[in-house]
């Protein structure tokens, strides 16, 4: 994608990533939004070696935890929600209800930028179901299908 491309009116810096998502640090996991449209969206994680998680998983082998990724994958995916279904400034929030077929294909290590890109699977006004892919480098590091409910904050 070129770089104007990249800085169009569906790119998404912090601010309007903190506006349109409730996460904050350490939990907000999405750092930038290349592209949103109807359908899917790409998104990026710079996956820093300061991240809390990397003291503990695993000391001598910082690994990136699978279930943060898929959590990662998922805040991507709300962000999509919340353009698509044009839910701005409702109130509303996008909650997980399932996890399914998630698998890890390789390990995400510190000092990278972990692509995220979801999509809509099924789209109703109140359940929804996606897909999830991140990768690095164009390898794929985990795909993922999750369901979510949108409802009142």
């Amino acid at each position: 994608m070129s770089e104007a491309a990249a800085a169009g009116s569906s790119a998404y810096d912090i601010p309007k990533i903190l506006a349109a998502l409730p996460h904050r640090y350490p939990m907000l996991l999405v750092d930038r939004v290349i592209e949103v449209g109807e359908e899917a969206i790409t998104a990026v994680k710079a996956v820093s070696f300061n991240e809390g998680f990397f003291q503990g998983h695993f000391p001598g082998r910082p690994i990136m935890p699978g279930v943060l990724q898929i959590e990662a994958l998922a805040q991507a995916a709300g962000i999509l929600a919340i353009e698509s279904l044009g839910l701005a400034g409702t109130g509303k929030l996008v909650y997980f209800m399932a996890i399914e077929e998630a698998k890890f294909r390789a390990p995400v290590e510190p000092g990278v930028l972990l692509q995220l890109e979801a999509g809509f699977v099924q789209k109703r006004s109140r359940v929804c179901k996606f897909w999830g892919k991140a990768s690095v480098d164009g390898k794929v590091t985990c795909e993922v299908q999750f369901t979510a409910m949108i409802a009142d904050s």
